[in-house]
């Protein structure tokens, strides 16, 4: 089954559960389009990550919708989001300001990601059908040849279909959905580590030795890779952080 089929929740898949005995489980679903308000939040988180939209700097709904010619519709959803995520503050009768996470709350967020993303790693190597193992080999190829070409918007979208998958291979819908809801939380500082194009080819290294030890359904392997992933990624985000 391919990626393309999924949406961006977690959806049962009884029929799988029955064959392998796994727990409930459920698959990850994505729409290769975002919507626009998706568009204005990714723009937006990448301007505060970047600190061009400073702490405490107010977010006006209609001046946001004049500068991206859209509808406030759009920038309200895409505020919603940011907010969600901690990027933002929402204060009521007073409008939203960009917020100011610490250094603690990131590093904890980030512990928590690498600790999800590890678990659907081994559940993964142990539970991932052929297809699907196929499947991932093409993603991981298709980022092999990205991180040559020096596109880091385009590399970053593919490694968000590389995790996915492995998050819907864990086949537990309940750890994919909150580690899916996790990774909203912290994209754009994972997507910050891209700023160095460098990165890209370390990021593929990493994500082989994800791949191989999911291949090799050595469950240990797999989250343990997986775990020093996420932790090179923290690593690479306060590198960029003190630079910007």
């Amino acid at each position: 089954m391919s990626l393309d089929d999924l949406p961006d929740i977690v959806a049962p898949r009884a029929d799988r559960q029955a064959q392998t005995g796994a727990r409930p489980g459920g698959r990850i679903v994505r729409a290769d389009k975002l919507t626009r308000a998706e568009e204005l939040r990714q723009q937006l988180a990448d301007e505060i990550v970047r600190g061009d939209l400073a702490p405490g700097a107010a977010l006006d709904e209609t001046d946001i919708a004049r500068r991206f010619s859209v509808s406030r519709t759009p920038v309200r959803e895409a505020l919603r989001q940011l907010a969600a995520s901690g990027l933002i503050e929402a204060r009521a009768h007073r409008g939203a300001v960009v917020a100011q996470p610490s250094v603690e709350r990131l590093s904890g967020m980030f512990e928590a990601m690498a600790e999800l993303e590890a678990l659907c790693a081994g559940l993964a190597a142990e539970r991932m059908t052929p297809a699907e193992r196929h499947q991932l080999e093409a993603i991981h190829e298709e980022l092999r040849v990205l991180s040559h070409a020096g596109d880091p918007d385009r590399f970053h979208q593919v490694n968000e279909r590389f995790h996915s998958a492995i998050y819907a291979g864990s086949l537990n819908g309940h750890i994919a959905e909150i580690t899916l809801a996790t990774r909203k939380r912290v994209q754009p500082f994972r997507r910050a580590q891209f700023r160095n194009l460098g990165r890209l080819a370390q990021s593929h290294a990493e994500h082989d030795r994800v791949v191989q030890a999911i291949l090799r359904g050595d469950r240990n392997g797999a989250a343990n890779a997986m775990r020093a992933h996420i932790e090179r990624v923290h690593g690479e985000y306060e590198i960029y952080a003190v630079s910007v």
